[in-house]
């Protein structure tokens, strides 16, 4: 793939990133068979050299160049160093990734990457990582996971919100938000606002006074008025939900992914799309859109309030 016939040579795909724990890697499988199922020839790049097993098939594995453990011992360095290091070692063996890449001409990519935050929001290595697959012809839009649960915690969301702001503004790919496993939100908490507040990052000042009724965060108040305000100032931050053993939740995910990076599926695949939609409208379907998702959590919060009304 190289500079000269990129316009002949394009190829799409998703940079999966987000912080520990968030679902990088469960996404990228429920993905990977989500496409498939229409009929996408998907590979799935592992650029984590932390993660030592997957439950996808890996098409390219940065294992095969370097790994985390290895890089700790050799060097001594603790976890977040040695990660540091790893993206700065495949930064300097561009050669490495673009053979391999080069052998899966045809397919849709979806990028395994690691869960640290530095590398996301001010550290160079993967940001140039994504610049040099640009110029490969790669058209990647970044699909950025956040747990659902920091929807329960106003101050945290507040953080999440800047930390997906800084994401944004560093990376510097057409961007989605996406707050994963909506299936456990109900497990979390209870939340402050409905859930379409949190998807949409609606009026913040509301959370602002949510949080000032709280005696710890009523100190910083001020601090949380400017951090909303810079938010505001923006106004680029939004979220998906995502249940990702939801078909149409994936489908609402693919569709923004699609749309952000220029893909454009046939007939074939917009009938196989149509096909599995319709084979899946049952039992299947528990999160058909934000609105299902909050019905569901006001209904077990109400249940729940019956039961303790009964206990009375």
């Amino acid at each position: 793939m190289s500079s000269g016939s990129r316009g002949a040579s394009l190829a799409f795909g998703q940079a999966v990133i987000g912080p520990p724990g968030s679902g990088k890697t469960t996404y990228c499988h429920g993905m990977q068979q989500f496409l498939a199922r229409i009929g996408r020839r998907v590979a799935v790049v592992n650029l984590d050299p932390a993660n030592e097993v997957t439950p996808y098939e890996r098409a390219v594995d940065i294992a095969e160049l370097v790994t985390l453990p290895d890089v700790m011992e050799s060097l001594k360095l603790g976890p977040n160093g040695g990660l540091i290091y790893c993206m700065e070692y495949l930064e300097a063996n561009f050669d490495w990734l673009q053979e391999k890449l080069a052998a899966l001409r045809g397919h849709y990519f979806l990028f395994d990457c690691p869960g640290q935050v530095e590398l996301y929001t001010h550290h160079g290595a993967l940001k140039n990582v994504f610049a040099q697959l640009a110029k490969w012809g790669f058209r990647l839009a970044a699909v950025h996971l956040v747990d659902s649960h920091y929807c329960t915690d106003p101050g945290k969301f507040i953080s999440v919100l800047c930390t997906s702001l800084s994401t944004m503004l560093h990376v510097e790919l057409p961007h989605i938000n996406v707050l994963s496993k909506m299936d456990l939100i109900e497990q979390y908490g209870k939340l402050a606002f409905n859930l379409d507040y949190y998807t949409e990052v609606l009026d913040l000042s509301y959370l602002v006074d949510h949080l000032a009724s709280d005696p710890f965060f009523k100190n910083y108040r001020r601090l949380n008025e400017k951090l909303v305000e810079v938010i505001e100032d923006y106004s680029l931050v939004s979220f998906v939900p995502l249940n990702v053993q939801d078909k149409e939740s994936m489908r609402r995910v693919m569709q923004a992914v699609d749309k952000a990076n220029g893909y454009s599926f046939g007939d074939q695949e917009h009938r196989s799309l149509e096909a599995l939609m319709s084979a899946a409208m049952g039992a299947d379907f528990h999160f058909t859109s934000t609105l299902a998702v909050q019905e569901k959590y006001v209904q077990s919060q109400d249940k729940a309030v019956e039961e303790e009304v009964m206990d009375m």
